[in-house]
């Protein structure tokens, strides 16, 4: 295959697909023969349907042909996290309690809204059960494996959008972050994740997690995102908490630079461990946004970690999701999931208000500390990704996945957009990310930092498995 047809932008693929020199039957029948000849080493995708994929493909070249293409994604070839739900395929999770059956003929707001813009879903990628942890494995797919290296993690929950995107299988994906879930596995595999602001992007059912749930793009370039929110931001009415819509050009406001903006970076947050690598890459970065015309300060925002309150909103959002499975289905799930939700179980209303309460606090404190700082920069991780398989690193000092995604969570608890780009390279050989966090309501602000960063430290290295017949 063409290493140039893995390499595309989707912002590339429409322009092309709009002058007819690529067809997007040409990409789309790429594209699967990549699945086919390298996903063994990754397990990135959980179904894959060749003849529904090239169906839509040949309509879209139809309409390209007619001169009457579908809005701004026609042929553009998507990755689709299955937890969201498509009518012509069905959404069961990565879990076995689902009826697949019982999905079909429905449509996610985000799969809907694609749907609207003439994309070509590539297939569904791979979770673990129900998006629970900050890896991505279950007993219904087994492990999926990352492209730097198919021993270490994709990480998570949408592992398979990562790999996927990453191995240039698929240049757009779509993906969901209650803990982490898009910025995790972005920075374990080098690509791009944007975590919205709550309510920006609209999403139907209600996620189990409540409003920690977002979803948002997965994609290798900062710019793909913001054409991949151009989409997923279209008004759905299903979705009642989500925000009026606001219109925004998100390509526009890529460009100019970031003079006047004052911007904090933390390292740590004031509690994490962090890898010498990284905090040496991170401290390197912020070199870059001064170049820009940015003041970056060095300060912390001065929280306590959130832990013990988000694991409280969390797992009671994994024990929300299995309230109405019996001890049989449960038998048949991943036995780490059962055991927080049978301890989530346990709390008290009173646990679970005063959570909420140090939520709200912490919202407040970051409302505030963003009057003074436009933006706040941290490492998306404190370390890089670790043996598949596994739910933490070897000889970690805990057992669960939030122990060491401490720059993740505090930002779902918030609402704020969050957006995870590429940091280069670990002397280990595995990809490192750098977090950039705004106000609630300005993601326009976020990518245009990690577009303007992007374009002076590009990310040029390819996986391996990118490399692969």
């Amino acid at each position: 295959m063409s290493e140039d047809l893995r390499s595309l932008s989707a912002l590339a693929l429409k322009e092309a697909f709009e002058t007819r020199r690529l067809s997007p039957v040409e990409v789309a029948e790429s594209l699967l023969d990549h699945v086919q000849s390298s996903d063994h080493a990754l397990n990135a995708w959980c179904l894959i349907d060749r003849e529904t994929t090239l169906a839509l493909a040949r309509e879209s070249e139809q309409r390209h042909a007619r001169g009457e293409p579908l809005g701004l994604l026609d042929g553009v070839p998507v990755a689709v996290k299955d937890v969201f739900l498509t009518p012509m395929w069905p959404t069961v999770k990565g879990s076995r309690t689902i009826d697949p059956a019982s999905t079909l003929n429905k449509r996610s707001p985000a799969t809907a809204a694609l749907e609207r813009h003439g994309y070509v879903p590539l297939g569904k990628t791979t979770t673990p059960e129900f998006g629970w942890k900050g890896v991505t494995d279950s007993p219904l797919c087994g492990p999926t494996n990352n492209p730097w290296d198919p021993s270490k993690t994709a990480g998570g929950s949408s592992g398979g959008s990562a790999a996927a995107v990453a191995a240039g299988m698929a240049p757009l994906a779509l993906g969901t972050d209650a803990g982490g879930s898009i910025r995790i596995p972005a920075a374990f595999c080098g690509i791009v994740g944007h975590k919205p602001t709550f309510g920006e992007v609209p999403h139907w059912p209600a996620s189990p997690f409540g409003t920690l749930a977002h979803a948002g793009p997965m994609t290798r370039t900062v710019a793909d995102s913001a054409l991949m929110m151009q989409v997923l931001t279209e008004a759905d009415p299903r979705d009642a908490q989500a925000a009026p819509r606001r219109q925004v050009d998100y390509l526009a406001a890529l460009g100019g630079d970031l003079s006047g903006l004052r911007i904090a970076y933390s390292n740590n947050l004031g509690y994490v461990d962090v890898d010498p690598d990284i905090e040496r890459a991170a401290a390197e970065a912020v070199r870059v946004f001064e170049t820009l015309g940015a003041t970056v300060i060095e300060v912390d925002p001065g929280f306590s970690n959130p832990l013990a309150a988000f694991g409280h909103l969390f797992y009671g959002g994994a024990a929300n999701a299995c309230r109405d499975l019996g001890a049989r289905k449960r038998a048949e799930m991943d036995p780490a999931l059962i055991q927080v939700v049978e301890k989530a179980e346990r709390l008290s209303m009173l646990d679970y208000l005063a959570a909420v309460n140090e939520r709200m606090a912490l919202s407040e404190r970051m409302a505030v500390f963003h009057q003074k700082y436009d933006l706040l920069i941290t490492p998306t991780l404190p370390i890089t990704a670790f043996d598949t398989n596994r739910e933490v690193p070897p000889d970690w000092p805990n057992t669960r996945w939030p122990t060491w995604t401490p720059f993740t969570y505090p930002f779902n608890l918030t609402g704020q957009p969050a957006l995870s780009v590429p940091l280069g390279l670990a002397s280990n050989g595995l990809p490192m990310g750098l977090q950039i966090v705004g106000r609630r309501f300005e993601d326009e602000r976020v990518l245009q930092a990690g577009h303007l960063f992007e374009l002076e430290r590009p990310f040029a290295a390819r996986p391996p498995i990118a490399g692969e017949a």
